[in-house]
């Protein structure tokens, strides 16, 4: 439906854009102008009456009415009665007058009465960037059957939502919403959201369409790869054949292996070359590592700002960090991003150009270690492919604890012990300087003492500029490693057994769930402590239960809002007031497979 220039302005200034989206600006309350010939004591009501008084105090107004349908005198008082209020009210006028009626002994009040002039229906009342009347009169404008259906909603839910809008006396009498309301409700702003997602795609051929093998791969790993990792292996088999350019997301828990994953794409996009990019030069480094070692047959390259810039027409694999965006580099039918999230606005703007030269495009994989809930990646399929891999190859065994203050002997112990095991420890500070503001110790205050104790004590920050050199030496050499949340993802330490993270309560799940994944990488027995003034927290209580990112992710949803997990992953921010991830997975099933059925955007 087209809409005109002042409904248009509207939309804008309630920050909407669909007749959909005004219809889940459902009313706040409800006012009943329908007459009744019965007085109810404490409630809103209609009287048709007549001014046979009027007083005017200092502060208030008093007005007697002869109510007409109830054959009875009510009082009416206006306090603090605006300029305009005076003149509504003249002895001898008979109208329709609204307000709380209040009975006492006999004597019936009316606090605030005021004029009315809609009779005889119930009407909603709206909170919104607009007047209340306006609001009214706007939704008796568009609001209809017809207006959305075209919209492609199903009628069971287009007949409850406009149910809440054009009241019967039933929604009146509920005080609070019904259940089948609600999930319409959850319905309509899942499929507002996801359209909106669904609306942003864009389809481009790909530069190659093939079936890629990665059989014999997989056949040649001294290992067995898992269920879901095969499974996502084949999500992107198929993606490669389809005649447009895959765009996937591959959602991995710490250490779920993903790196295979992004081996066995390049292998299938073979003889077609693939490009790699990574957060930081230790990662890249560790990735390029994988690659010769299980990809003996490819010509591989690895580009950081140390290396020289030459050409790289000759290799089939490229892998880097942000300086590949710097450089010149030759077509490939397959860009591969781990961790995207992690790279400036900027960067990823660039990248977007590197992916999109020409009318066809590369197929696009991107991955990331930060787990999210199932139901928010069926949310996000609206938008991009999305693989999960919630398993990992094998089961890490990490005590996680809860502890204070009084607990600082028996930790020092602990620490001792897994030295001289010559194994590592990681302790992570909320902050590198000192502050009026948190009662914890910074790196900064903490160092002396660690470095007076013990042997081998190598200390980074995410400012530090040698940190990725420190994270090297300390692999090799060190024995305790203080840091921020720096090495919440990045380098394999083998040795590394033990992360004692202070102010556990000030990060987030999905933050804490990272840094307890740097530990007992390679089999080892591993734990995790968490420091914590506060006497209890429940947050930390569930963590230290939970060992799975994606019920971490759950947990995450729990204490946190909604937006702000989403914002994380499109930069929408955008609020849901009614649907509850954890709960709501049929209706997002729901949506997605209404949605499936939309004509798809050019």
């Amino acid at each position: 439906m087209q809409l005109t220039k002042e409904q248009e302005a509207k939309f804008k200034k309630l920050g909407i854009n669909s007749i959909s989206e005004l219809a889940l600006l459902i009313p706040h309350s409800y006012e009943d102008y329908r007459l009744q010939e019965k007085l109810i004591p404490h409630a809103n009501q209609l009287i048709d009456a007549t001014v046979e008084s009027v007083y005017r105090a200092p502060n208030s107004i008093q007005i007697t009415f002869f109510a007409h349908n109830f054959g009875h005198r009510v009082t009416g008082v206006l306090f603090r009665p605006k300029p305009y209020m005076m003149h509504q009210f003249k002895v001898g006028d008979r109208d329709y007058y609204y307000g709380m009626i209040e009975c006492k002994i006999g004597n019936c009040s009316m606090s605030m009465p005021r004029k009315v002039t809609s009779i005889g229906q119930i009407t909603p009342k709206y909170k919104s960037a607009l007047r209340s009347d306006v609001m009214f009169r706007l939704t008796r404008e568009l609001l209809n059957f017809e207006n959305l259906r075209e919209e492609r909603l199903p009628e069971k839910i287009i007949e409850e939502v406009l149910a809440l809008h054009f009241p019967t006396l039933e929604v009146l009498q509920n005080r609070e919403l019904s259940q089948e309301a609600v999930e319409a409700l959850k319905y309509l702003e899942l499929y507002n959201y996801m359209k909106q997602l669904s609306l942003k795609r864009r389809y481009f051929q790909p530069l190659v369409s093939k079936r890629g093998f990665y059989d014999a791969f997989v056949n040649s790993l001294p290992f067995q790869l898992t269920d879901e990792q095969l499974k996502t292996i084949q999500d992107i088999q198929k993606d490669f054949a389809k005649s447009v350019a895959a765009k996937r997301m591959i959602v991995g828990d710490v250490g779920s292996g993903k790196t295979m994953v992004i081996l066995a794409a390049a292998i299938m996009m073979m003889p077609q070359r693939s490009i790699l990019m990574a957060p930081t030069t230790i990662l890249a480094n560790q990735l390029y590592e994988e690659a010769l070692k299980y990809l003996p047959r490819m010509k591989i390259a690895l580009v950081t700002n140390k290396r020289k810039k030459a050409s790289l027409e000759e290799y089939d694999f490229i892998i880097g960090t942000h300086a590949l965006l710097y450089r010149e580099l030759p077509e490939a039918a397959l860009v591969m991003v781990d961790e995207q999230h992690r790279f400036g606005t900027q960067q990823r703007n660039m990248l977007e150009k590197l992916i999109s030269k020409g009318e066809k495009k590369p197929h696009f994989l991107q991955f990331s270690a930060t787990p999210i809930p199932r139901t928010l990646a069926m949310i996000e399929s609206a938008h991009i492919d999305v693989s999960l891999i919630t398993s990992t190859p094998y089961k890490k065994d990490i005590d996680s604890r809860v502890i204070h203050k009084s607990d600082f002997k028996d930790l020092l112990l602990h620490i001792k012990r897994e030295i001289e095991k010559k194994n590592q420890i990681l302790i992570v500070y909320p902050l590198v300087e000192q502050s009026e503001v948190l009662d914890y110790q910074s790196i900064d205050e903490a160092r002396e003492y660690w470095e007076r104790n013990f042997k081998n004590v190598y200390i980074t920050h995410g400012k530090d500029k040698e940190k990725e050199q420190v994270l090297l030496d300390f692999r090799d050499n060190g024995d305790i490693l203080i840091s921020t949340t720096v090495v919440e993802v990045g380098i394999s330490l083998p040795r590394l057994t033990t992360v004692v993270i202070v102010g556990a309560e000030r990060l987030g799940l999905s933050t804490l769930h990272q840094l307890r994944g740097r530990v007992s990488r390679t089999g080892l027995k591993g734990y995790c402590f968490l420091y914590t003034n506060q006497k209890s927290s429940e947050r930390l209580d569930e963590f230290v239960k939970t060992s799975s990112g994606f019920d971490i992710a759950n947990l995450d949803l729990k204490y946190r809002k909604s937006g702000d997990l989403l914002k994380g992953i499109n930069q929408s921010g955008s609020q849901f007031k009614w649907v509850d991830f954890i709960e709501d997975t049929q209706i997002v099933q729901k949506v997605k497979e209404d949605l499936l059925l939309l004509p798809k955007s050019d």
